[in-house]
């Protein structure tokens, strides 16, 4: 009987934006070093980033990312980890604009797919996790958003819901528009929300019933469930 085969890369995605995505990433990128995997995180696009040299870089979604790969911030690894930063914390396309700077779908999916395995040495079994911006249909170009983003990949996805107030409607109206799309679903969590009126239970709970995938809880300042991690990495290899 064949091993089940291990997937090698998995989009994050946002069913809204400042839900906790870069926390839920850091947490699943912490949870597999754990186990002992290799894993490479990746930000290709940030916005409302501030110069390496300024403290409160120390807070930004990139370093977060780093440090959960156990790596320091110095100009190489920033690089390495979201090659496009802009200062202004608006989308992409509009943080760019205000940079004299465009933003091209091509070159970005480009560079994305050059991290991925088998071109990844010296590990080509990493596992490559690759976090998009804002919510799936946040404009990331003058022209394309997450979605087109994901779909130029073909990677499957690992949808981030919040639990605030909404967010069980927000959840499964971007797991509908991933099934409309054919992007593969791996997982759903539930990363949990500030000051939300029911606990992150109910909505995964909420969101279990009506999805055929695992989904699982990050708590507020808790680790990454082992069960999710381990079945985002079963299934067809992406």
């Amino acid at each position: 009987m064949s091993a089940t085969p291990r997937r090698r890369a998995l989009f994050i995605a946002g069913a809204g934006t400042e839900i906790g995505k870069t926390y839920a990433t850091a947490a699943l990128t912490r949870r597999l070093r754990e186990q002992g995997r290799h894993v490479l995180t990746l930000k290709p696009l940030a916005s409302g980033v501030p110069p390496i040299d300024d403290p409160a870089f120390a807070e930004s979604d990139t370093a977060i990312l780093l440090a959960a790969q156990g790596l320091s911030v110095a100009t190489e690894t920033v690089e390495a980890c979201s090659p496009w930063r802009f200062s202004a914390p608006l989308a992409p396309d509009q943080a760019a604009a205000r940079e004299g700077r465009k933003l091209h779908l091509d070159e970005l999916v480009t560079w994305c797919e050059r991290q991925l395995p088998p071109h990844r040495q010296p590990h080509p079994d990493m596992t490559v996790l690759i976090e998009g911006v804002g919510g799936l249909m946040s404009p990331i170009t003058a022209d394309a958003t997450g979605l087109d983003w994901l779909k130029q990949l073909g990677l499957p996805a690992l949808l981030v819901s919040g639990s605030y107030l909404g967010a069980i409607s927000h959840a499964l109206t971007a797991i509908e528009t991933l099934k409309a799309h054919g992007v593969p679903l791996a997982g759903v969590v539930v990363s949990e929300s500030t000051d939300a009126p029911t606990p992150p239970e109910v909505v995964s709970e909420a969101i279990a019933r009506r999805v055929e995938v695992t989904v699982g809880i990050v708590p507020r300042g808790g680790a990454f469930p082992g069960g999710l991690a381990d079945a985002l990495l079963q299934g067809p290899l992406g």
